[in-house]
């Protein structure tokens, strides 16, 4: 009990850490994305060509304000800080820091260019290069956690496990590209993704505690806290965005702790709102090039739901709640379907 004690008590210790940590790094990243201007450029048209004339309609007095972007590297830093001096473990921590290290690389790069005002209409990286890096990325990363790790097995819920062999690799890809564009599609409203995450890395950090993998938990816990600190500046109105840097970061990794609490089938229950961002996306993308119309007035759903009339604060919070009972329900399916 006492050791379990201790083990609790640093993994909110670190929470804590990585709180501090963001909130006084967050001056430093100001200062510098407003010396250098690390205004944010609007894409002018959508992944099918069209003019994004929706879109631009409902953000226009937003993008006037010059809101910095690339917020998102103040939580890649602190936690990638925090985690090197307190809580670096080969089994339980080094893939998820790899992933948001390596996905962070990949979204600054993609920032980096758009701040540039390089890349044109696609305002950044191209979402087939984007889709290319992040794809050998998981498939890296897949190849250390069945050959170096050992996993060679899902857990599906109620059943039991079901060994895969070498399918682990691009089922550990497949989480992580798709975590990891579903997060950087629903960044796109004041505090929407930074709300999400935090709900969905508390969920998997109560699993990870559960197990008893509080290495993991602490890991978790360290980004809640960085995020924490960051929500505190981009909730509306935001003082600045989390950028492809943090989006890209935070998602890649939230699909490696799914994979390494062997809770990939209960991702898509805790993430429920990041699935249906992406979901909204590839429907919209579809139905455009094969019917010639649209389903939904702007894509992802967030957008739609503002074109209807929603204040952005309304979808924003009304997300936060949905995906808060969805983890609820993810972390009561990981007890009862054998997870922990």
């Amino acid at each position: 009990m006492d050791k379990m004690t201790n083990d609790l008590t640093e993994t909110f210790v670190l929470c804590f850490f990585a709180f501090v940590l963001a909130m006084l790094l967050t001056p430093v990243y100001t200062f510098l994305a407003y010396r250098y201007k690390f205004w944010k450029k609007q894409r002018k048209t959508s992944t099918t060509g069209e003019a994004l004339t929706v879109f631009t309609k409902l953000h226009e007095e937003k993008f006037k304000r010059n809101i910095p972007t690339m917020a998102g590297i103040i939580a890649v830093v602190s936690v990638t800080i925090i985690t090197l001096l307190l809580n670096l473990d080969r089994a339980q921590t080094w893939l998820p820091l790899a992933a948001l290290v390596g996905g962070g690389a990949v979204g600054l790069l993609d920032d980096v260019i758009n701040i540039r005002g390089r890349g044109g209409g696609v305002a950044g990286l191209r979402s087939s290069v984007k889709f290319t890096m992040i794809t050998v990325l998981g498939l890296a990363l897949g190849w250390y956690f069945l050959v170096k790790l050992g996993y060679n097995a899902v857990h599906v819920p109620f059943l039991g496990d079901w060994a895969v062999g070498w399918w682990m690799i691009p089922l550990f890809a497949f989480a992580v590209v798709a975590t990891g564009n579903a997060v950087n599609i629903s960044d796109g409203l004041d505090g929407l993704a930074g709300g999400l995450l935090t709900i969905s890395y508390g969920a998997f950090g109560v699993i990870a505690t559960l197990q008893g993998h509080f290495l993991l938990a602490g890991f978790c816990y360290t980004i809640l806290g960085a995020l924490l600190a960051y929500l505190w500046f981009n909730i509306y109105p935001a003082r600045f965005f989390m950028g492809d840097v943090g989006s890209f970061a935070l998602g890649t990794s939230l699909g490696v702790v799914a994979m390494l609490t062997n809770t990939l089938f209960l991702l898509p229950v805790i993430g429920v709102i990041f699935v249906l961002e992406a979901g909204s996306s590839l429907i919209q993308i579809f139905s455009k090039r094969v019917f010639g119309r649209k389903i939904f007035i702007s894509a992802p759903v967030h957008h739609h739901l503002e074109a209807k009339g929603w204040p952005e604060t309304k979808v924003t919070m009304r997300f936060w709640v949905v995906a808060a009972i969805a983890a609820f329900i993810g972390v009561l399916l990981a007890i009862a379907g054998g997870h922990v």
